[in-house]
C-alpha cells in the first residue's frame, strides 16, 4: 500500500472506529509506529480535523467526513453485487435498503464505469437459494435482527433436528447473526443452557421479542474456523473415482484430506455423530468410515434398514 492509500485509510479506519491508537493503526497497516505519527501530521498539515489524547490515542472531530469517493470498475461490482445479495437474503426492509443502495452507487457512476460495471453485471451473477423466503421465516430473521439492535431477549419454540423430544422452549440473548452455506444461525447466550449456543433459524417458530433487555460481553466476537467444541473426530475413506467430487464438495466440518494411495482420506470434527451422518450416507458405498466405531455401527444399521425397505417393495412387485 503507497502512503496516498494509506492516509486515506487511516481517515476510514478512524470513521468508523473512532479513536485508535498509534501501535492500534501501526499493525493495522503494517508500519512502525514512527510511520504512524508522520502520516498522522500529514492529515493535520493537510486539514483534517485530528484530536490527539495522550493514552488514549486519535479521533476526528465530530461530524467531520470525507467529501464523496470515486469508485474503480472491481469496487463498484463489488458493492453492487453485495447489495444484490443482500437484498435475496435479508428481510424486507433491507431487501428495500439493498435496491435504494444499488440505485444510488449505480446513478453516481460515471457514464463509462456503469457501461464496464453493467457489462460484468450480466457476466457475473450471485443466485441464492429461495428456501428461506416464507414470510414466517423472512418474520423471525427480521425480529432477531431487530433484538440484536436494540439488545432484547427473545423467546421461541426450538426444535432440534435429531430431538424427538416436543419443540423446548428457550429464552435467549441474541448477540449476532450468521449466514453458513446458505442458513442462517442465530448466536445467542441461552439461559436454559447457560452459555452461548447457535439456533437454526428456520427451527425457530413463536418467536417473539421480551422487554427484556441485556448487554452483550464486551469480548465477545463472532469466530470463524476455530470450533473449539468440536471434539469428536471422524476419518472416512473416499474411493479413488470418488476423491475428486470430494474435494470439489467437502464438507462443513473437514479439518484435513490427503491422498491415502487407496483413496481420499478425509477428517472431520464435530460435536456429535447426528452433524455428518446425512452427508456421509450421501456417498453411499464409495466411502468407509473408519473411526469411530459407533459412526460404523450406524451406519451399517442405516444401511441394512434401506436394504430391507426395497427388498419389501420387490416382494410386493412380484406379487
Amino acid at each position: 500500500m503507497n502512503r496516498i492509500d494509506r492516509l486515506l485509510a487511516i481517515v476510514l479506519q478512524l470513521q468508523a472506529k473512532r479513536r485508535q491508537r498509534a501501535e492500534d493503526l501501526a499493525a493495522t497497516f503494517e508500519v512502525s509506529k514512527r510511520t504512524i505519527y508522520r502520516d498522522m501530521l500529514a492529515l493535520a498539515e493537510s486539514g483534517v480535523p485530528l484530536i490527539s489524547e495522550p493514552g488514549k490515542g486519535y479521533s476526528l472531530v465530530e461530524g467531520y467526513f470525507l467529501p464523496p469517493l470515486s469508485f474503480s470498475t472491481d469496487e463498484a461490482l463489488m458493492l453492487l453485487i453485495g447489495s444484490d445479495f443482500a437484498a435475496q437474503n435479508f428481510d424486507a426492509q433491507y431487501h428495500s435498503a439493498a435496491l435504494t443502495a444499488n440505485r444510488k452507487i449505480s446513478a453516481v457512476l460515471p457514464a463509462k464505469l456503469q457501461a464496464d460495471v453493467a457489462d460484468l453485471q450480466r457476466s457475473i451473477r450471485f443466485i441464492t437459494p429461495t428456501k428461506h423466503g416464507a414470510p414466517e421465516f423472512l418474520r423471525t430473521l427480521q425480529q432477531v435482527r431487530r433484538a440484536i439492535i436494540q439488545r432484547q431477549t427473545v423467546r421461541f419454540s426450538y426444535q432440534a433436528r435429531f430431538n424427538t423430544d416436543s419443540p423446548s422452549v428457550r429464552d435467549a440473548d441474541p448477540y449476532a447473526l450468521v449466514h453458513v452455506a446458505e442458513v442462517w444461525y442465530m448466536v445467542a447466550y441461552c439461559h436454559v443452557r447457560h452459555d452461548i449456543r447457535n439456533f437454526r433459524l428456520n427451527r425457530i417458530v413463536q418467536l417473539r421479542v421480551l422487554d427484556q433487555t441485556f448487554v452483550r460481553p464486551t469480548n465477545f466476537e463472532i469466530k470463524d474456523g476455530d470450533p473449539t467444541d468440536r471434539m469428536l473426530m471422524i476419518q472416512a475413506l473416499f474411493d479413488a473415482e470418488t476423491a475428486r467430487w470430494v474435494q470439489e464438495s467437502p464438507s462443513y466440518y473437514q479439518t484435513a484430506a490427503e491422498d491415502h494411495g487407496e483413496g481420499w482420506l478425509v477428517t472431520l470434527h464435530v460435536r456429535h455423530e447426528d452433524e455428518i451422518l446425512q452427508w456421509l450416507l450421501g456417498w453411499g458405498a464409495h466411502v468407509q468410515v473408519l473411526a469411530p466405531d459407533s459412526l460404523r455401527t450406524r451406519i451399517a444399521q442405516q444401511a441394512q434398514a434401506t436394504l430391507s425397505l426395497y427388498a419389501e417393495k420387490v416382494v410386493e412387485n412380484e406379487f
